[in-house]
Order: structure tokens, then C-alpha cells, then sequence
């Protein structure tokens, strides 16, 4: 199945590093992985990451450099 049709509806998930993707709603959303409330066309949630996924770094790897910022 091709997801660039315009009639699939996607969710936007994060997982618990704070890394976006979309998921298709037809699907169950994977483990490890949880729907962030943002729903519509491919399009608009990319959008939608596009604006709250400021900064690509995992989680672990923020919170690690920040300690040694720190320290």
C-alpha cells in the first residue's frame, strides 16, 4: 500500500527518546511508541513535527551533554 494517497489519515507518534514520526491509523500503533493527540493528512502532521521537533538529538544524548555541561 502506497501512503501517499490522500485518503490515509496518519497520527503523530513520539517515542520515549522524544523522536517524531507518523503513523498510518489503520495500524496499531507500535510498541515503544505512543499517538501525541495530532491526526490528519501526511502533509499536516509532518507539519505539525516540523514545528515541535526542534531538536533532533535523542533524549539520552541532550540529557548526557547537558551533565557534562554541568560538571
Amino acid at each position: 500500500m502506497s501512503f501517499d494517497r490522500d485518503d490515509i489519515q496518519f497520527h503523530v507518534v513520539v517515542n520515549d527518546e522524544d523522536q517524531y514520526s507518523i503513523w498510518p491509523d489503520f495500524k496499531p500503533t507500535p510498541e515503544g511508541w505512543r499517538w501525541v493527540g495530532v491526526s490528519g493528512d501526511k502533509a499536516a502532521c509532518l507539519a505539525h513535527i516540523e514545528t515541535v521537533w526542534t531538536d533532533m538529538r535523542p533524549r539520552s544524548l541532550r540529557e548526557a551533554m547537558d551533565r557534562d555541561a554541568r560538571a
